[in-house]
């Protein structure tokens, strides 16, 4: 092989190199712009593209591309949660503020001179009514702080669902006499549940407080068991709720009717949600007519 062919093959390879090296620079020059203009109009779909064949270029704008997406998400994720903030923000603060208006009008007409004993009476027992709702509310809030804190550790040991039941509903006897519900408790004998005891009484709180809040006139539990899970089966009537609002039942911002009065129906249950699944078991909600279903399933104890 003669010494020019030999020349012109490495001018050939240099040349090549160069223009290899040429493109692999256009292209992060390029690439580099892209980033420019997605930083500047980030609410785009845009992503990195590179136009050379290069294995380890294009596997380095996949990754920034997979960086771009996940900084997205987390964006679209803060945004949501901060949206939600102001939403529970309005909630709580309708919430307090009506009981603490109430508690103020008629605290104020006590001190009229003119009125009767049985009105003074009738006033106080109205103030008493709204400080026990601003209690519960209060308490919900505490309960909702609490569910993911480092310093309240669930102790799950072994549990009767049935008596607890029993015992938390008697404590509310006189709460559905005046709401004139019929209430019917379908005692059956179940194993024993893997469970906190603070934490079974506070959900089934929250579920009796959700049917004095959403019952029109009957209130059934059922407990029966399936698989490995011991089931709390609470079945109330209500006014009206669609699809949506069931899809929705159990966010801590959702209210099933704006205009009224009272706790938060996703507060109450969005705890319920919550200590069940710390708890390995999980809930579900369905609507069947007229009947609001709420089923809690609590892990077996073996």
């Amino acid at each position: 092989m003669s010494s020019w062919l030999i020349i012109s093959i490495l001018v050939f390879l240099l040349i090549a190199a160069v223009v290899m090296l040429l493109l692999f620079h256009w292209d992060v020059r390029r690439m580099t712009r892209q980033l420019e203009d997605i930083n500047e109009h980030f609410g785009t779909n845009e992503l990195v593209r590179t136009n050379t064949h290069n294995k380890n270029l294009a596997k380095f704008a996949a990754k920034i591309n997979q960086l771009i997406h996940l900084y997205k998400q987390n964006q679209q994720s803060v945004e949501r949660r901060e949206l939600e903030l102001r939403q529970e923000i309005t909630n709580i603060s309708h919430d307090l503020r009506t009981p603490i208006t109430s508690i103020k009008g008629f605290s104020e007409l006590l001190t009229d001179p003119s009125l009767s004993e049985e009105e003074r009476k009738d006033f106080l027992t109205i103030i008493q009514k709204k400080i026990d709702n601003l209690t519960l509310i209060v308490d919900l809030f505490y309960e909702l702080s609490q569910l993911h804190s480092s310093d309240k550790k669930l102790h799950i040991e072994k549990q009767f669902l049935d008596q607890s039941l029993v015992d938390t509903m008697l404590l509310f006897y006189d709460d559905f006499e005046k709401k004139q519900l019929k209430v019917d408790i379908k005692e059956a004998a179940v194993s024993p549940i893997l469970a906190d005891e603070k934490a079974t009484v506070r959900m089934i709180t929250n579920i009796i407080h959700n049917a004095l809040t959403y019952a029109k006139s009957h209130f059934t539990i059922t407990l029966t068991e399936d698989g490995d899970y011991v089931v709390l089966k609470a079945v109330n009537d209500v006014e009206t709720m669609n699809t949506a609002e069931l899809e929705m039942i159990f966010k801590r911002t959702f209210r099933l009717d704006q205009s009224r009065t009272g706790t938060h129906l996703g507060l109450g249950l969005h705890i319920v949600q919550e200590l069940a699944e710390q708890q390995g078991g999980k809930v579900a909600a369905d609507v069947q007519g007229s009947e609001f279903i709420l089923s809690v399933y609590f892990k077996k104890w073996v």
